[in-house]
């Protein structure tokens, strides 16, 4: 469905494009574009320049050494700059800082570390001291070292940081303790306490209720959320995928003031395509960030992209953060023109592109498809000087495997090899994968012993791994996966339903019951999916009386939940005409009171008509109705076949305009059952009229003209019926023996030998093997040439002691009689 957005929005986002005084021009690309960072002569800002993906003639690597020559140094530098401070924090602050940091890390003892600052430190100080401690225990012996100096008195800044750092080590008792200490002390929590403690509490590992008692400890004390904490509960909400909570605690925080308020349609509970309101209140930067974010991931576009033109309009400072956020949303959902112009302006609004804008576009361009351009992005990644993290190289790495780009997939992960980098599960299964779809299985489980002999494979991994052999019909290779599984002691439930998957592509259908019936004794109990996966298998295999025991134990283990599994085993008996076992299956069904569904009804009905029982379908067909499910073209398809196979006219018809009443209209199927019955009651205007309009939908078939062809011989017009048969040659429709019997007969009566001969040589070179009928309408043609009865009978007879040579016979005789060259076999 094409994705319409706001014209606010739209026209906002233009509003970003390149003024006239940019050194780079506005190029939006049809297909694909490569975004360049250049430096500007005439200016000391960046910009990004668009350019379409260079045709095959030019040299694109000579198009990047170029590229890279022309890097802005400012952009190499800044990103140096940042990596320095990383390494020398400490100094970054100035001071007596560093020092003290520097003590703090090379002596233990804190009197001894402490000693030159122990009784001038300020509140500063302290703060810093305890937020850049590595470790929990640490800052906490810090903490209470300087609670037990007379000369310092710890603010609720400094309980905070240590809330963070105990709430991040997920000390939960360590936490409330220092809450009940905090309050004895009298140091009054504010809007940040409460706010870092429901942040760390929803991000710890605790239930979200946990983190909300926090909030309501806050509002008891009369206190309400600032913006700040309104974010964190918002994004608590929008982690546990309750975005309408977040939409409506977000509302009712700004329910006074109604800075922005989102007016929903009257019928939905959900953020439907708002309006946004304002007045002259502007949230922060970090804020609406929050919001698009939320409204994004929520599905509710049309809210994110209106708080993002209003961002714009209220001269909201953009950030990485928001243009990372408004480039992920346009570009999954197909804008790329939009992502092009907001690239080209990240740097103007000094917003340079940081490793995730880079990961964001990677993903984005090989969800449309587009490798080649996300390569470049990687690329130029790396010539920006910000080096690929994890997701890069994954994204990247899965892209290869799925597309099965094997030498792309091994450069790279060669060169994760070389830095170190963890290739996960993910991309493990996905390789191997790769090799086994293209039947490479030395290398498929060279790949795979790499990982396993390393330990390093999660059980859903190595049930990934099962599948991919599997699916491909590698069995033995499957099952070496298991017992390596099995050796590794990480069995499970996944692990033991994809091998009974592999084992029913295999058709080793003994041994999947073997190991489904081994699983209790490695401490195992099947699940729905384990039976339902057997159960199916046995099923197509023609193993009802099987698949029924295994059925029986599943709704015995209390794992019924809908009618598949029966539908599955009743379609089975169906299939061998095993009716009377079918009803006992479906008695059984509703003797555990298993309610049907129209698929048991379509299933029965469809049972019975194969078997041309009328009776019995048409009563599985009122009690359906009865049951209050509605017909439906699937169900008027097998009354359409039974009709047709008991010859009932005007219930075929009656049923055949409730289908042509129908949205989608009669199948090909049901229309040549239709026709079928006129030809046969030579009811020549219906037929033509049927037959007419399936060649008119181009969905006339190999069936359809056999019936008119049929029909037209019967009554004699048999030059409309040799115009069909020629129709059917050009088409190439006579595959199948009733249409090359068809045209053979239609010969033989038109007193036409030699197309006839024509079209048995064609036949046998097809490999269909002849039937009586064949040498009947041969027997004629030779009988009408005076070829006597006796010698066609001993070539009839010879037909059913040896056929090969009886063919050439045949061929022979009827070249020698028509006079026709080059006819054997």
């Amino acid at each position: 469905m094409l994705l319409k957005f706001h014209p606010l929005c739209l026209n906002d986002v233009n509003a970003l494009a390149p003024t006239s005084t940019s050194t780079s021009t506005s190029i939006l690309p049809e297909n694909n574009n490569f975004v360049r960072i250049l430096h500007s002569p005439n200016s000391t800002k960046h910009v990004i320049e668009h350019q379409h993906t260079p045709p095959k003639s030019l040299n694109l690597e000579q198009d990047l050494g170029i590229l890279k020559k022309r890097v802005d140094r400012s952009v190499v530098s800044q990103h140096s700059k940042v990596h320095i401070r990383c390494l020398t924090k400490w100094v970054c602050y100035g001071g007596r800082i560093p020092s003290i940091l520097q003590a703090l890390s090379t002596v233990q003892d804190l009197d001894g570390a402490l000693m030159p600052w122990q009784e001038a430190l300020t509140c500063k100080e302290i703060s810093i001291i305890l937020k850049e401690q590595v470790s929990w225990k640490r800052a906490l012996q810090i903490f209470e070292w300087l609670e037990k100096k007379c000369c310092y008195e710890l603010n609720v800044i400094h309980y905070n940081i240590i809330f963070r750092v105990l709430g991040e080590a997920q000390k939960w008792c360590l936490v409330e303790s220092l809450w009940d200490e905090m309050n004895a002390r009298g140091v009054e929590p504010v809007n940040s306490t409460y706010g870092t403690l429901i942040d760390v509490y929803g991000k710890g590992g605790q239930r979200k209720d946990k983190a909300l008692v926090w909030l309501k400890k806050m509002r008891s004390q009369g206190m309400e959320p600032d913006e700040i904490t309104m974010g964190i509960v918002v994004q608590l909400h929008k982690r546990n995928g309750e975005y309408q909570k977040a939409h409506e605690f977000f509302s009712k925080w700004y329910s006074t003031g109604e800075p922005l308020r989102l007016r929903r349609s009257n019928n939905t509970s959900k953020v439907s395509r708002n309006v946004l309101s304002y007045t002259n209140v502007c949230l922060s930067s970090r804020t609406y960030n929050t919001l698009i974010d939320m409204y994004g991931k929520a599905g509710q576009l049309w809210a994110a992209f209106e708080i993002f033109a209003k961002m714009i309009k209220q001269g909201v400072s953009l950030t990485t953060v928001t243009l990372n956020t408004m480039i992920h949303l346009y570009g999954n959902h197909g804008c790329l023109e939009k992502v092009s112009l907001l690239l080209q302006r990240m740097v103007e609004l000094r917003c340079l592109p940081d490793a995730r804008t880079y990961n964001i576009l990677i993903s984005v361009y090989i969800k449309h498809n587009n490798i080649n351009l996300a390569v470049r992005y990687f690329a130029m990644m790396k010539e920006t000087c910000l080096e690929p993290d994890l997701v890069s190289y994954r994204t990247l790495l899965h892209a290869y495997s799925t597309r099965k780009m094997v030498h792309e997939a091994e450069e790279h992960m060669q060169e994760m090899d070389e830095k170190g980098l963890e290739i996960d599960e993910f991309a493990q299964s996905a390789v191997t994968r790769m090799y086994v779809e293209l039947r490479m299985l030395k290398k498929s489980w060279l790949w795979f012993r790499r990982f396993h002999l390393a330990g390093s494979i999660t059980s859903d991994c190595y049930s990934a791994i099962i599948d991919a052999y599997g699916q491909q019909g590698y069995t033995l290779e499957a099952e070496r996966v298991f017992n390596c599984c099995k050796e590794r002691k990480k069995l499970g439930v996944l692990v033991f339903n994809v091998m009974i998957k592999a084992y029913g592509v295999g058709k080793c259908y003994d041994k999947a019951c073997q190991l489904f019936d081994s699983m209790e004794t490695y401490g195992f109990v099947a699940d729905n999916c384990s039976y339902s996966s057997l159960i199916h298998i046995l099923a197509t295999a023609d193993r009802p009386h099987i698949a029924k025991a295994y059925l029986k134990r599943m709704q015995e283990a209390g794992l019924v939940t809908d009618c598949i599994p029966y539908a599955a085993v009743i379609t089975s008996f169906g299939k061998l005409g095993q009716l009377e076992q079918a009803k006992g299956v479906y008695k059984e069904m509703i003797g555990y009171n298993v309610q049907p569904d129209v698929i048991i009804y379509g299933v029965l009905i469809n049972a019975f008509a194969d078997a041309g029982s009328v009776k019995e379908a048409v009563s599985y067909l009122d009690e359906m109705q009865r049951a209050g499910f509605p017909r439906n073209p699937t169900i008027d398809n097998s009354l359409m076949k039974l009709y047709t196979k008991v010859g009932y006219l005007k219930e075929a018809q009656e049923t055949y305009k409730l289908l042509q009443s129908s949205e989608q209209g009669p199948s090909i199927f049901s229309s040549n059952c239709m026709l079928d019955l006129y030809t046969e009651r030579l009811m020549v205007e219906q037929a033509i009229e049927i037959f007419e309009s399936l060649k008119q939908k181009g969905v006339a078939n190999e069936f359809s003209y056999a019936m008119m062809l049929r029909m037209y011989k019967k009554i004699g017009r048999l030059d409309e019926a040799i115009q069909i048969a020629k129709q059917m040659r050009n088409l190439g429709l006579v595959t199948d023996l009733l249409s090359y019997n068809n045209i053979i007969g239609l010969y033989s009566l038109a007193r036409r030998p030699q197309e006839a001969t024509k079209t048995f040589k064609e036949m046998a070179k097809s490999g269909i093997q002849p039937d009586d009928f064949t040498f009947s309408a041969l027997g004629q043609c030779l009988l009408n040439y005076g070829v006597s009865k006796q010698d066609i009978g001993r070539l009839e007879v010879m037909v059913k002691k040896d056929a090969p040579n009886a063919l050439q016979e045949w061929m022979l005789m009827l070249s020698s009689v028509l006079g026709i060259d080059g006819y054997t076999y």
